[in-house]
């Protein structure tokens, strides 16, 4: 009877390994499974992320500019000339840079929607002197009543010939 009372608890003793065993293998399966799907879903989420927002960024590009169609005019180089000093002495790169959008829209952004003739050259020296806003977006331009309508010209034709 001992005998069978000691192999009934060395049966039980490796069964209770093998269960063991088998418990912890389930949990160390689970856990890889586990950490697979969250890299897997982490890396396609990431993926998509950057192509996403390439998409949003070239959607606003095309929303913000809003080009106005029409014809160009030659543009003076002297003027244009003129008018970039006339910029550089003035407040403009406050809310404007050459490149990029900062609190106005880029100057190329400007030459890009308006054609550079007589008509919108008028029209933006205007704009410059008088100040204006929701051209844009939400950014309100604060008006320049100091500039001679001449200066606001030059001014105008050197942005328009950032293209």
């Amino acid at each position: 009877m001992i005998k069978n009372l000691s192999k009934k608890n060395s049966s039980l003793k490796i069964l209770n390994l093998l269960t063991g065993r088998i418990a912890i293998s389930k949990k160390v399966i689970s856990v890889i499974l586990f950490l697979f799907l969250l890299i897997t879903v982490l890396f396609f989420s990431c993926a998509n992320k950057s192509e996403n927002q390439e998409q949003i960024n070239s959607l606003k590009s095309i929303d913000y500019i809003k080009q106005i169609p029409g014809k160009d005019d030659s543009i003076p180089v002297k003027i244009a000339q003129k008018g970039k000093v006339l910029i550089s002495y003035s407040d403009c790169f406050t809310c404007h840079k050459e490149d990029e959008r900062s609190v106005g829209p880029a100057f190329k952004d400007i030459a890009k929607r308006y054609p550079a003739n007589k008509a919108y050259i008028d029209y933006l020296a205007k704009k410059i002197i008088t100040g204006g806003s929701r051209s844009w977006g939400y950014p309100v331009m604060t008006p320049h009543s100091e500039l001679s309508m001449d200066d606001a010209k030059m001014m105008v034709t050197y942005i328009l010939s950032i293209k």
